[in-house]
């Protein structure tokens, strides 16, 4: 029986190839900011209310703009479609049908055009910037064609973090055909008969839109060369005005850059360490938010990610500042676990969590819910 998010873990690890598993289920260097982004919600403790009416209570609020069913988007995992065959389209699908918000990646397997096609309503695209500034002005078109209602701009990814497993795994979509993944892939025949059943096995959003990309090795070659390492905050200008819609800021852990965020114009900002698979021995980002919050007052609307296992961990964060929350490993355990029905699970159980902690604490509206239900 599937009772909480770590059910859903302990499934996926068992269906989904160890590669990309361990992908979704790792952090940089010796992982201590990816341990943290977990162990420190527990710090945080709950002021249990009684004899308070719990009737009528209400999770749904606003997140840059949208209305949502509660303070909960998915946040924008790369290479999603090798969890489970086209699982960009599945979690975007059960997003929608839950009423929260879908964030593709700009590594996604699933093309933003894949997505739009198979979703009636509008998701949210996160970029990254490239050298290449013709594909990054592409990307954007896109998906301002595809009606994409935010963008959401990682900031954090000008140099990549060092990822031992992916290193020892020799990570790639698709997996390289090596002996070890062979044999392992051959321990996980539901995933092989789904990634056989689907086209969609490489990264939809750059090959066949950049010139001289067509296969994995040219693909492999580009993207190691293509972050830009002199990304600046004139660069957010110039994609605010491309732009023109609400933008989201990815990736903000100081102060000081939340300030420059405010001053950028930007309409929320998201405070992330990456899930703890860029800067190790980086703080928390439930640690880090409290000073981020302070910094920005009511300048801009405060978002973050990292750690959350649960709708307790939701209402902790809420509590702390932030307007809503991402979840991205428990929606990866979701799909390697179950498809677009262990997406569904996660969101119905982080919604339970979330409501049932709610009223315990002696709140009936997420939306008044402040610092004071936590002690100290």
């Amino acid at each position: 029986m599937i009772t909480n998010i770590e059910d859903l873990r302990v499934l996926a690890e068992q269906r989904v190839p160890r590669m990309f598993y361990d992908y979704a289920d790792s952090g940089s260097w010796t992982e201590s900011t990816y341990r943290a982004n977990v162990d420190d919600f527990g710090d945080l403790k709950f002021r249990q209310r009684v004899a308070i009416n719990m009737e009528n209570r209400s999770l749904k609020t606003v997140m840059a703009g949208q209305e949502v069913a509660m303070p909960v988007a998915i946040a924008p995992c790369g290479m999603t479609g090798m969890q489970r065959a086209d699982g960009e389209i599945l979690a975007a699908q059960a997003a929608e049908k839950f009423g929260i918000p879908f964030t593709l990646s700009t590594m996604s397997i699933a093309s933003i055009e894949d997505v739009a096609a198979n979703v009636s309503k509008p998701f949210w695209f996160q970029l990254y910037v490239m050298k290449d500034r013709d594909f990054v002005n592409n990307l954007i078109d896109r998906a301002k064609a595809a009606k994409c209602s935010a963008l959401v701009l990682t900031l954090d990814l000008q140099i990549l973090g060092q990822r031992h497993k992916d290193l020892k795994n020799g990570l790639s979509a698709p997996p390289k055909l090596t002996i070890p993944n062979i044999l392992n892939m051959m321990t996980k025949p539901g995933w092989c008969m789904g990634m056989l059943g689907t086209q969609r096995r490489t990264f939809g959003n750059i090959v066949g839109h950049v010139k001289g990309v067509e296969n994995m090795s040219s693909l492999s070659s580009w993207t190691a060369q293509q972050f830009d390492p002199a990304l600046s905050w004139d660069d957010v200008q110039w994609i605010k005005e491309r732009w023109g819609g609400k933008l989201i800021l990815k990736g903000i852990m100081d102060p000081e850059d939340a300030q420059l965020a405010v001053r950028s114009g930007a309409d929320a900002l998201i405070v992330s360490n990456h899930g703890g698979r860029q800067l190790d021995g980086a703080l928390s980002s439930i640690a880090a938010l409290p000073a981020v919050i302070d910094a920005v007052g009511d300048g801009i609307e405060v978002h973050m990610d990292g750690g959350i296992r649960s709708g307790q961990d939701v209402l902790r964060a809420v509590a702390l500042g932030a307007r809503g929350v991402y979840i991205g490993r428990p929606v990866l355990y979701g799909l390697g676990a179950m498809g677009g029905a262990g997406v569904t699970k996660c969101l119905e159980m982080i919604h339970k969590e979330l409501d049932v902690t709610m009223a315990l604490c002696g709140q009936t509206d997420i939306r008044k819910v402040d610092r004071k239900i936590l002690l100290g």
